[in-house]
């Protein structure tokens, strides 16, 4: 059975998340050392005694939550399991995807941490505080999500933007017509359909100007081929051509989010077991409800990297 190595997006921010394991491995210390020496903010202390508000903002929940999962995954090299070793596959979901790239080999720790700092401001510059929303759309598949937010729009932007399991969709695009969206998934038979807390819209063409900023960025970081292949948010299979993830990349601003896609094809390459590096355990949830016998292991804690050391030793 194949193995993935999978990294959370934004919503898994904790304050105190990844401290255990910098006070235990000085391996992932080092990770937290050089985000916050190349974006010029003590970007640590915010993690793990800051206020949740403050790091909830964009610009500084992304590289906080990429630092986090390399921070675990250098946790798990300390105590001898390296990625190639422990996994065929890597994926992420929204900005995990350059946590997932950075843990394969493919952007250095610091471009990743400056990357996800630049995407955070330009994805909040893009649209006016209130003027975008998002919003979950509980117990109704990606096509009956999709022809809700096309019925929506009425003139205005709202689109299917992240695809996270079969009953999960997220519809992203002009406040007032995600509230449309909301009221028609209630009539249509959703679980719950609810406005989230998100200070943008982010993957819907709202993210266009912010798509531009990350094209530039983008241009002047190398990428390398990845130790293993990622499979990619927009297109949901492996990737391992630079050129191709680097506009990948540029496309995921303002594409969707096809996670249920990409964990189905992983289950169809013979991926059976997903491990979660860094915080929270919100992509283990939808990866058991869309590949039924897949198994899952959260690994955020030293105590996690210890049971997941175990497990492989066993």
């Amino acid at each position: 059975m194949s193995r993935a190595f999978v990294f959370p997006g934004q919503g898994a921010q904790t304050i105190g998340m990844g401290k255990a394991l910098a006070g235990a491995y000085p391996a992932a210390k080092a990770v937290f050392d050089e985000v916050d020496e190349a974006l010029g903010q003590n970007l640590s202390a915010l993690i793990w005694e800051g206020d949740q508000d403050e790091l909830t903002l964009t610009q500084n929940a992304q590289p906080a939550l990429m630092a986090t999962s390399i921070a675990a995954l250098r946790a798990l090299e300390t105590e001898g399991v390296t990625l190639e070793g422990a996994a065929q596959f890597v994926a992420g979901h929204s900005l995990g995807e350059y946590s997932a790239l950075c843990a394969a080999g493919s952007i250095g720790l610091s471009d990743t941490a400056r990357l996800l700092r630049t995407r955070g401001q330009a994805m909040q510059e893009a649209v006016p505080v209130g003027v975008g929303a998002m919003a979950a759309l509980l117990g109704l598949d990606f096509e009956a999500a999709s022809e809700i937010a096309h019925e929506a729009a009425q003139g205005e932007v709202c689109q299917a933007a992240n695809d996270n399991d079969p009953a999960q969709v997220v519809v992203s695009g002009h406040k007032a017509a995600v509230e449309r969206a909301v009221e028609l998934a209630k009539a249509r038979g959703a679980k719950r359909a609810i406005l989230l807390p998100v200070s943008a819209p982010f993957h819907c063409s709202l993210m266009e100007h912010a798509a531009a900023v990350m094209a530039e960025a983008l241009a002047g970081v190398v990428i390398a081929a990845p130790k293993v292949p990622v499979v990619v948010n927009v297109r949901a299979e492996a990737v391992t051509e630079p050129d191709k993830l680097r506009a990948l990349l540029v496309a995921q601003v303002t594409g969707s989010v096809r996670w249920r896609e990409s964990v189905l094809w992983l289950e169809g390459a013979g991926v059976g077991d997903f491990w979660e590096i860094g915080a929270g355990k919100a992509l283990s949830g939808m990866i058991k409800r869309t590949a039924k016998g897949a198994e899952t292991r959260a690994i955020g804690t030293p105590e996690d990297v210890a049971a997941a050391v175990a497990g492989l030793n066993g």
